[in-house]
């Protein structure tokens, strides 16, 4: 239908050489639509049997634990019947002119050219797998390819536009970031080094009842829930979410955890830092985690993005927020505010040591020593860290990245002398969780 049309143009342009300017622009008005109307009708076939065929293919689920992931790889049959799906779909989208489909479309055009291609980078080192004996207690770096593997986790985690060495760039300028915000507020004080140190580890920044932490967290609940009114939309129709004292075991090596529209905060054997309260329950609430989730559920949301879910995006939102603990109110002293930086630290080494541990092939020993050089007396929370980047490769880095592009987005927008954030927080919410880097066309698109 394409080539008719074309053709018919090359026909036209002859007559409009020798009828009247107005006659030709005329016509011009007249075909614009139904070009558009074609690449739309092309496209949504494309979208129809992209849709059928991926659930039927039944794909296993991204396993967090790369054991798990390397166990459901699919046999040889399977994976040349995928390989020649995906292909199919990068050929015929190649015929596709983005720019004419609506801003549905649009997503789904560029979700299906993001999947298709890191399908495609899955299946080719599918097909090269040799199984051998697996062991989780060892990082991704000790298995055959395991370079490759981590990068390809890393665009699947993450984002597909990151690389390793980039990455671990980016961590190191974040850990001189962080440092340089802790200091700020130390010299802000009063106190020398060693005093505020000191400072820090006195009781009164620690709660001993749970009865006093669910009274502390309900009081920021209701000042953050007020404040979000006027910077977030939906939260008119955001569910209330609901505060209570963790109780799994399994959970208990974390301060605060989200699920079903629970926040929950742990206090088992220690006490509970009250530094961590109100960026913690951003984190995790609202405008975080319950906040993002349930926007998902309000905003209309095609099927094939349904089909995915993208880590970069969700970690990444629930670590931004954070950064707006002014504009939320959550920082009513130098020590909240350093609270987050603390944690923030934790967060920087880790994209460094997620990289070198799993595609440097570092030694647990060298990387708690890159630990300890950049935090003081946690050593144990160090070793159980490096514990989960091992069996968990590329997953601490969803925070650190997405936040960074968020924020990025942010600062753009303020350049604006008509920036608002709710507006600002509508465009980036609007079509939901989706990739970092389709995020970041969306924004430059609109």
């Amino acid at each position: 239908m394409e080539s008719k049309i074309l053709d018919a143009g090359g026909f036209e342009y002859q007559s409009f050489k020798m009828n009247t300017m107005r006659t030709g622009f005329l016509w011009i008005l007249f075909m614009l639509p139904t070009l558009t109307f074609s690449q739309k009708q092309d496209f949504e076939t494309i979208e129809k049997e992209f849709l059928n065929a991926f659930e039927a293919m039944d794909i296993p689920d991204l396993q967090i634990n790369y054991v798990n992931l390397l166990q459901d790889i699919s046999n040889g049959k399977e994976l040349t019947k995928q390989e020649a799906f995906f292909q199919e779909m990068l050929e015929k989208i190649k015929n596709i002119d983005s720019s004419k489909l609506t801003d549905h479309q649009w997503i789904n055009y560029e979700i299906i050219n993001y999947e298709a291609r890191l399908n495609l980078e899955r299946i080719r080192l599918e097909q090269g797998w040799k199984e051998v004996d697996l062991d989780d207690t060892k990082s991704i770096y000790t298995i055959p390819n395991g370079k490759n593997w981590y990068s390809y986790l890393l665009k699947r985690r993450v984002d597909a536009e990151v690389k390793p060495k980039e990455l671990f760039s980016f961590g190191l300028e974040e850990i001189a970031m962080v440092k340089f915000n802790m200091t700020r507020l130390q010299e802000a004080s009063g106190l020398s080094k060693e005093e505020f140190q000191e400072y820090l580890v006195d009781k009164a920044f620690y709660f001993e009842n749970p009865e006093d932490i669910q009274k502390a967290f309900e009081k920021i609940k209701e000042e953050v829930g007020i404040r979000s009114k006027n910077i977030f939309p939906y939260i008119s129709e955001i569910p209330e979410v609901n505060i209570a004292r963790g109780s799994n075991q399994n959970m208990a090596q974390v301060p605060a955890y989200y699920s079903n529209n629970t926040f929950f905060y742990n206090i088992f054997d220690k006490p509970f830092n009250k530094r961590q309260l109100g960026w913690f329950y951003v984190h995790e609430g609202i405008p975080g985690h319950h906040y993002q989730i349930n926007v998902n559920n309000i905003i209309e949301r095609t099927r094939i993005q349904q089909l995915f879910w993208y880590p970069g995006y969700a970690e990444g939102w629930g670590a931004y927020v954070e950064y707006l603990g002014n504009e939320l109110g959550i920082f009513k002293t130098i020590y909240d505010e350093y609270g987050k930086w603390e944690w923030d630290l934790i967060r920087s080494v880790r994209v460094c040591l997620d990289v070198a541990l799993n595609y440097y092939g570092w030694s647990d020993d060298k990387a708690l020593a890159f630990w300890k050089e950049h935090i003081k007396d946690q050593d144990d929370i160090g070793v159980r860290e490096i514990n989960r980047m091992k069996r968990w490769p590329a997953q601490v880095i969803t925070y650190k990245y997405g936040a960074k592009v968020f924020l990025g987005l942010l600062q753009d927008a303020k350049s604006n002398t008509d920036f608002d954030f709710k507006t600002f927080h509508h465009k980036v919410l609007e079509h939901g969780d989706i990739p970092i880097s389709i995020v970041k066309k969306m924004m430059k698109k609109k």
